[in-house]
C-alpha cells in the first residue's frame, strides 16, 4: 500500500474534523484548546469511534448485515494499521494518529469487541455487567486519548478511564428514549428493579425520577475521580479535558431541570454555551472549571 501524500493526509484529517464538528461537538470545542497537531489527533480518534458506532446503529440493515459491516471495517482498519498507511479517506488520518502518538493497538481490540456486543446484547443485569461493556466502549477511549494529551504523570491513567466512563454514562442517561428505539436498555436491570422503574413506559414518574437521581450521582462520582487527573496534564491538555468535562456534566444538569424526563426531548447544551466556555477556559485556565462552572459538588472519588 502506498503511503498517502501530505495533501491526502491533510484532507483525511479535515474529514475527521468535520465528523467531530457534526456529531461530537463537545469533543470539538474541547479540542480547540489543544495545539493544532494534537487537535487533529482527537478528531481522528473520534472519527474512528463514530464510524464504527454508525455501522452498529444503522437500523436499515439486519443484524447479520451490521455484523458483517463491523467485521469488515475492523479488518480493514487492522490491516491498514499493520501496513502503516491507508487509502481510505478517514482511516488514513486514524492510522497516522495511532502510529504518530503511539496508541496501543490493543485498545482497538477492546473497542471493536464492545461494538460487537451491541449487536447481541440488549440489556445488562448489573452495574458490573454494564462496566464490562463500557470497558471497551468508554474507558478505553480515555486510554486512546492519553498519548494525545501527553500526561505528566502515569497516574493519570485511571482518571482518564473514569472520564470515558462518565461521558458514556451521561450519554446513556440522556439517550434512554433513543436506545429504546433500538431495542436496548443500558440502565442496569438491578437498578430498575430496585426503584420499580420501567423505561418502556416512557414516563418520568416518581420511580423513574428516583432511579435517575441514583444514576446521576453515580455519574458524578466518576467525574470526581476524573478530575484528579486534570492536574497531571500539561496546561493546554488540562484546558481541553476540563472544557469537555464541564460541558458533558452540564447535560446532567439539563436532565435535572427537566425533572428527569428524558423521553420528551433530548437534553442538550447549546452550541453558543460550548463556544463561550471554551473561550473562558482559554483565558482563565482549567482550575476554574473544576466543581464550580458545572454547578455540582461531587463526593470523594474514594466512594467509587
Amino acid at each position: 500500500m502506498n503511503p498517502r501524500s501530505d495533501s491526502q493526509l491533510a484532507a483525511s484529517y479535515r474529514r475527521c474534523e468535520r465528523l467531530t464538528w457534526r456529531y461530537g461537538t463537545t469533543y470539538y470545542w474541547g479540542a480547540l484548546l489543544l495545539p493544532t497537531q494534537s487537535r487533529r489527533h482527537v478528531h481522528a480518534v473520534y472519527a474512528l469511534c463514530r464510524l464504527a458506532d454508525d455501522v452498529v446503529d444503522d437500523m436499515r440493515g439486519d443484524v447479520g448485515q451490521r455484523r458483517d459491516g463491523l467485521a469488515g471495517f475492523r479488518t480493514r482498519f487492522i490491516a491498514d494499521l499493520a501496513a502503516g498507511a491507508s487509502d481510505d479517506p478517514v482511516l488514513a488520518a486514524v492510522v497516522h494518529t495511532v502510529r504518530t502518538c503511539g496508541i496501543d493497538p490493543e485498545c482497538f481490540d477492546r473497542f471493536f469487541d464492545a461494538m460487537a456486543m451491541d449487536l447481541d446484547v440488549a440489556t445488562y443485569d448489573t452495574w458490573d455487567d454494564l462496566l464490562g461493556y463500557m470497558e471497551g466502549s468508554a474507558a478505553v477511549i480515555g486510554e486512546m486519548m492519553l498519548p494525545v494529551l501527553r500526561p505528566l504523570d502515569p497516574a493519570a491513567f485511571q482518571p482518564a478511564r473514569s472520564l470515558g466512563l462518565a461521558f458514556q454514562l451521561t450519554n446513556f442517561l440522556r439517550d434512554v428514549g433513543e436506545d429504546l428505539d433500538r431495542g436496548r436498555v443500558y440502565v442496569p436491570q438491578e437498578d430498575l428493579t430496585r426503584f420499580g422503574a420501567d423505561p418502556w413506559q416512557r414516563r418520568a414518574d416518581p420511580a423513574w425520577r428516583a432511579l435517575m437521581r441514583f444514576e446521576i450521582e453515580r455519574c458524578r462520582l466518576l467525574y470526581a475521580h476524573a478530575d484528579e487527573g486534570v492536574a497531571m496534564l500539561p496546561p493546554r491538555s488540562a484546558r481541553c479535558v476540563s472544557t469537555a468535562r464541564v460541558l458533558y456534566s452540564r447535560i446532567l444538569e439539563q436532565i435535572e431541570r427537566a425533572d428527569s424526563d428524558v423521553f420528551a426531548r433530548r437534553a442538550r447544551v447549546p452550541t453558543w454555551r460550548k463556544a463561550a466556555l471554551a473561550a473562558r477556559v482559554m483565558m482563565t485556565g482549567p482550575t476554574s472549571t473544576k466543581g464550580r462552572l458545572d454547578g455540582t459538588s461531587s463526593p470523594a472519588a474514594s466512594e467509587l
